[in-house]
């Protein structure tokens, strides 16, 4: 095998040294082994792989797109279209890498792609010779046409023919970060004219920021032999980038590429922090995706050299120009030893003048233009070169690689190669076709690209946005003068334009070529010996493929580039779009303007999805909110299930039993039967829970309810219903009034955050007049729910002082108690159909009264059971849910139609109205049962009148919910909408499921299923009493980081690590005050009662021995304190009398405290706003999001201590995000 790898090496590979002897910025004091195509070859530190390929002697390194063709080495940067190649192996493959961006690292892996079994004996490569088949536009003539439907099958093989690399098969094991970061100046490419913008804006405490995708600054300078200031010019680059990383204010980021520009001055960018590695440290990122907001955006990002278009120009061996340059000059890599120069500007001379100072061959130098070009040239000539003005390549000699060029004259009349073609010996031709400014960060920015007829490219144009600019190369500058004084002005303009003096700026001197004209040459036409030239060369799009496009009518530049494929290669048209639009309006007679452009699209280069992604995987995916009980759930054998955006249990194993079908249903059926026989509790802290006060509380509940709430008494609660504003169904639950102008909603889980919006919509746009306040408290109660008959017995010995009888707590009663010494209040309410107290106390302590209720129900036999069995029973007692409530559905469809009270209005009265929502056929709510007793009811399910009738049957209703058990009632049962459904109890109709391909006749009842008289409510089996639980314990609060929460060092260790210190601040009373800031008097009373002035927005005051007293929104502060302070007691009855509504959130949130140098930093991978102390300082608040979690950020100790207030329930997901977010740095806990 290693004799057939070595055979098939040698037909890659001319096994020449092609290294030069010196120069370069290589060190070639680091030689470096790595492996291509199982061949094990050496490079130096400094490389590129291209490079190292190339100095290697390998000429051939992957196969085109379609036909399969040879590719060799065509670029030196990302605009790469040819070598592409896989890199690594494992789950770290990475396919369709550019060879020419890839740092040279030890022990690198790469391999040809798109070539089967070796890139040196592709057998695919047949499909060149059935090239009229594969023509512009042939599957859509092939196999699209009208009656043909083969497409679909052969699609596999096409794509199997024509493909790229193979993405790795398992999960990749490196971690991918996201960073945002804010600043006054944005300069994207580090080159000549970027080093100069930066370093004219920054100064004054200006933020600037320089990207460049290189590892290190200076753009062309570090590939030309050009001298600045009187240096060479890599010297002075380099000189410049230590310059500018010393400035306070400045950041550089290399290895970035900006892929984007978007709305609100937000630029895209992808760091490659590791690729440069063989693995990355332990902690290590492997890339960052960076999203920048930049008040100005300055683009330097330069111009990309333009191919010529002749027969034969993808013949490995066939480069451009400033590609030979750069591996002469920067790598130190003889592309060849014999040059042929073809070039229609002068530029392509100073490639010729560079390869003569390497003591290299130029045979000669092809150039179209009669008069030939200006001093560059002269220099050639000079040198003993042969410059063939007026003559063009027309075609290319050899196999894998070059070995000669067919040359010819002009005709300067028609442009028509004339006389014999010549042979020139050469093994590398290195082409210039002029440089195109790269437009496309700008065309993202709103700017249009404009032809320039002097420039004989696009330029831009008008359209960018006024805070965007291109300077340099990308503007169309290409002298080095013009530019090192372009991207000075730029920058200084910058700087006034943002306020800011400008500073004295000496724009270094560079030297200046008198030069002549570039002569456009859009396509050689063929010689006498044919061939193909190719424009796109990854998608092998031809001159011919443009031909036939335009005569079949594809001529707007949209039609050719789909029909055709041209740019839509990884490269995305850096090299081929406008040879192809010159192409395309020459063959409809059309000017390049009047032609146009497609516009660019992010993203400028291949971004992987890893860095979109970042580190919001697994766990870190989305934002999971966990109850207070949620770690006994864990301990106690639940299995847990979403629920909106929480995770509650599913229902709880036992003992040796193992999650599966056998034992969900033995867990189900035994959590049911033990709450209908006997006692269960379950956790319900998801339900949404909102606050109101105010002396017009009860007129606000009568407007949103359909139900009247005036008479409600204190003590009392009360089930009610909402609608939307177009009469349907919005949600439901029950509303506690705990005192005359104070009451406590609850909304179902998923709808709490909405219904929390509308009612604040209603209080601020509709009726602001009405004195009302609400507040979410979702997060400050842990709910639990007590039932079934022997409940009140639980119940009774958790709470021994307080009568819980049926005259001591009534349903719909409210009571206040302490259970094991946690306040609590108790709320005579059931959604299971039996006798139910729900429990509310401190989510603090929600783990604690939960357990305590354990205690007292076991020898009453208490079991805990979870959502599924609540479900179950819910089905049985006929409650509907959100299943039901599914924005179709109206009261009276949901038997609530005796709830819309005719005494009052409400929201919805009126549309509720409607002749459409009141018809007696709508669908209703209707209970129904399988005819055999057994087979499972589909949720989803259509219900038709006869399974028999044809196709589309008429369908009547559906079915919301289903119980495939019912251990109650032993058979499946389900919830549905019937038309006329109320009249229809006891016909048969059909369950119709074609996902399921399932007919089940069904038989419709009375869709409260058991105890329809409500008798159970009340059902109270008392003949056993519970235990006495032990009051005399220390009652201690369990924050929400309380399970995660370990003191220590972790993540990345060595010198100044841990860079992030973080401490719990546990045990804090925390006061939402809501106030009329407009009030002065009331204002004046409350900073009285406090001792604090109320801080504006965005800041807070106080601290220390004072109460903190953060801003937390329009008209709202958060009072925070020590739990323990004496005021926490006497505070809330002096802020309610200074005119302060106050809502007690202390267990609503968890906090932590972190510190340390990169504190910041880590707050910056999950958040947007500006966290730079600039901006963000001492005092200073931020009500945002981090990690998806809502969090309110508080500057302390003159910024060097940042407090975090996150909702309880997101606390330990928050902890996980943050803390993986700082082991990057390193942290410390305690």
């Amino acid at each position: 095998m290693r004799k057939i790898i070595d055979q098939l090496a040698d037909l890659t590979t001319d096994r020449r040294d092609l290294r030069l002897p010196r120069g370069g910025q290589i060190d070639r004091l680091s030689p470096i082994s790595f492996q291509f195509n199982g061949i094990t070859l050496q490079g130096y530190r400094g490389d590129s792989l291209a490079s190292a390929l190339l100095a290697n002697g390998v000429r051939l390194v992957g196969r085109s797109f379609k036909y399969h063709r040879p590719r060799g080495i065509l670029t030196a940067g990302s605009e790469e279209p040819n070598a592409l190649v896989e890199l690594r192996s494992g789950p770290r493959r990475e396919p369709n890498t550019r060879a020419t961006v890839v740092e040279l690292f030890p022990g690198l892996e790469a391999r040809s792609q798109n070539s089967w079994p070796h890139v040196a004996f592709d057998a695919m490569a047949v499909n060149q010779f059935a090239g009229p088949l594969f023509a512009a536009g042939f599957y859509y003539k092939t196999f699209m046409g009208s009656r043909l439907k083969t497409w679909m099958f052969f699609e596999r093989i096409i794509r199997r023919a024509a493909g790229l690399g193979r993405a790795a098969e398992s999960a990749d094991p490196d971690i991918y970060d996201r960073m945002h970061q804010h600043c006054d100046v944005l300069v994207i490419g580090g080159g000549a004219a970027g080093l100069m913008a930066a370093k004219a804006a920054a100064g004054d405490g200006l933020r600037v920021v320089i990207v460049d995708e290189q590892n290190s600054l200076g753009g062309r300078l570090l590939s030309e032999r050009e001298t600045v200031a009187g240096q060479a010019g890599a010297n002075w680059a380099s000189e410049m980038a230590a310059a500018l990383a010393e400035m306070p204010g400045v950041s550089v980021l290399a290895r970035t590429t900006a892929f984007g520009i978007y709305d609100d001055q937000w630029v895209g960018a992808v760091e490659r922090v590791a690729d440069h590695l063989p693995t990355p440290e332990p902690h290590q990122v492997r890339q960052r995706y960076w999203k920048i907001q930049a008040r100005k955006i300055i683009l330097a990002s330069g111009a990309i050299e333009r191919p010529l278009v002749f027969p034969g120009n993808d013949r490995p061996g066939v480069m451009m120009a400033s590609a030979v340059r750069s591996y002469v000059n920067r790598y130190a890599v003889a592309p060849g030893k014999r040059a042929v120069i073809f070039t229609n500007n002068d530029d392509g001379y100073q490639t010729a003048l560079d390869l003569l100072a390497a003591g290299l061959e130029v045979n000669a130098v092809v150039d179209p233009r009669t008069d030939g070009g200006g001093e560059l040239a002269a220099a050639v000539a000079d040198a003993g070169v042969t410059v063939m003005n007026g003559h063009v390549v027309t075609g290319t000699q050899g196999g894998r690689s070059i070995v000669g060029a067919e040359v010819m004259a002009v005709d300067r009349r028609t442009g028509l190669p004339i006389g014999d073609p010549m042979a020139i010996t050469c093994d590398h031709i290195a082409i210039s076709g002029g440089w195109d400014p790269a437009l496309h960060l700008l065309s993202h920015a709103g700017a249009k690209a404009e032809w320039d007829l002097a420039l004989n490219a696009f330029r831009p144009g008008p359209g960018s946005r006024a805070d965007c600019v291109a300077i340099g190369a990308a503007k169309g500058d290409f002298e080095l003068a013009d530019c090192l004084a372009g991207g000075a002005a730029a920058g200084a303009a910058a700087r006034q334009q943002l306020g800011y003096e400008n500073l004295a700026t000496d724009v270094p001197a560079a030297r200046q070529y008198d030069s002549n004209p570039l002569q456009p040459l859009w396509n050689v036409p063929k010689g006498p010996n044919g061939g193909k030239s190719f424009i796109d060369f990854q998608h092998d799009v031809t001159v011919e493929d443009i031909a036939i496009a335009t005569r079949e009518s594809y001529i707007s530049v949209e039609h050719l580039k789909r029909y055709t494929t041209l740019g839509m290669a990884t490269d995305q048209g850096k090299l081929s779009n406008v040879n192809g639009l010159a192409l395309l309006a020459a063959e409809t007679g059309n000017g390049i303007p009047e032609t146009g452009t497609t516009r660019f699209r992010p993203p400028y280069t291949p971004v992987a999805l890893g860095a979109f992604v970042g580190r919001d995987v697994g766990d870190h995916e989305s934002p999971i909110r966990r109850s207070a009980m949620h770690d006994w759930h864990l301990q106690n054998g639940a299995v847990m299930g979403p629920a909106g955006a929480w995770v509650r249990p599913q229902y709880y194993l036992r003992g040796d039993e193992v999650e599966g079908r056998l034992s969900m249903d033995q867990a189900i059926t035994r959590e049911v039967t033990g709450v209908r026989q006997g006692v269960g509790l379950v956790d319900v802290s998801t339900l949404g829970k909102i606050d109101l006060q105010g002396a017009d509380s009860a007129e606000f509940l009568n407007r949103l309810y359909t139900s009247g709430w005036k008479t409600l008494p204190v003590g009392k609660a009360r089930y009610g219903l909402m609608l939307r504003e177009d009469g349907l169904a919005y949600d439901d639950g029950t509303t506690s009034r705990l005192a005359e102008n104070h009451y406590m909603m609850t909304t179902t889980t998923g709808n709490a955050g909405v219904v929390m919006s509308t009612m604040e919509w209603y209080l601020q746009v509709v009726w602001p007049e009405l004195d009302v306040r609400i507040s979410s408290v979702t997060e400050q109660w842990a709910a639990m729910a007590l039932a079934g008959p022997r409940a009140r017995a639980a119940l009774q010995a958790a709470v021994p002082e307080l009568d819980v009888s049926e005259d001591g707590l009534p349903f719909m009663g409210i009571v206040t108690a302490t259970i094991g010494g946690a306040p609590v209040r108790i709320f005579r309410i059931s959604f299971s159909g039996e006798l139910s107290y729900e429990i509310n106390t401190p989510a603090d302590y929600g783990s604690h009264v939960w357990e305590s209720l354990m205690i007292a129900g076991q020898p009453l036999g208490i079991i805990p059971y979870g959502l599924e069995a609540m479900g179950i029973m819910r089905i049985e007692k006929g409650h509907p849910v959100a299943a039901e409530l599914n924005g179709q559905t109206t009261a009276d469809d949901l038997g609530l139609g005796r709830m819309m009270s005719s005494k009052k209005d409400f929201i919805g009265r009126i549309l509720s109205g409607r002749e459409g929502l009141s018809h007696p056929d709508r669908p209703q709510l209707v209970g129904l049962v399988p005819v055999d007793g057994k087979t499972r009811i589909q949720t989803g399910a259509h219900l038709v009148a006869s399974a028999a009738a044809s196709l589309p049957k008429l369908s009547l209703g559906w079915v919301s919910s289903s119980a495939y058990l019912s251990p109650t009632l032993g058979h499946p049962i389900a919830l549905g909408f019937l038309a006329g459904g109320r009249g229809r109890i006891g016909e048969t109709v059909w369950g119709v499921s074609p996902l399921h391909n399932q007919k089940i006749a069904l038989q419709v009842v009375n869709p409260v299923f058991l105890d329809p008289e409500g008798e159970r409510l009340r059902l109270s089996d008392d003949s056993q009493r519970g235990q006495s639980i032990d009051t005399t314990a220390i009652l201690t609060r369990r924050s929400g980081f309380a399970a995660v929460l370990q003191a220590g060092a972790f993540g990345a260790s060595g010198p100044g690590r841990p860079m992030v210190r973080f401490s719990i601040r546990a045990d804090l009373a925390q006061l939402q005050i809501d106030l009329d800031s407009n009030d002065a008097a009331s204002v004046a009373a409350v900073e009285a009662a406090l001792n604090v002035s109320l801080p504006s927005a965005g800041r807070a005051n106080g601290g220390g021995r004072q109460a903190r007293v953060i801003w937390a929104g329009p008209h709202r502060w958060l009072v925070v304190l020590p739990a323990d302070d004496e005021r926490v007691l006497s505070l809330p009855q002096a802020l309610q009398a200074a005119g302060a509504t106050v809502v007690d959130q202390s267990h609503a949130r968890s906090v932590i405290r972190m510190r340390g140098d990169m504190a910041r930093k880590v707050l910056s991978k999950g958040t947007t706003i500006d966290l730079d102390p600039c901006a963000f300082g001492g005092d200073d608040v931020r009500l945002t999001a981090a990690f998806h979690a809502a969090v309110i950020f508080d500057a302390r100790d003159d910024g060097a201590a940042i407090d975090v207030f996150v909702a309880r329930g997101f606390a330990e997901g928050f902890w996980g995000s943050l803390t993986d977010a700082a082991a990057e740095f390193g942290y410390q806990v305690g």
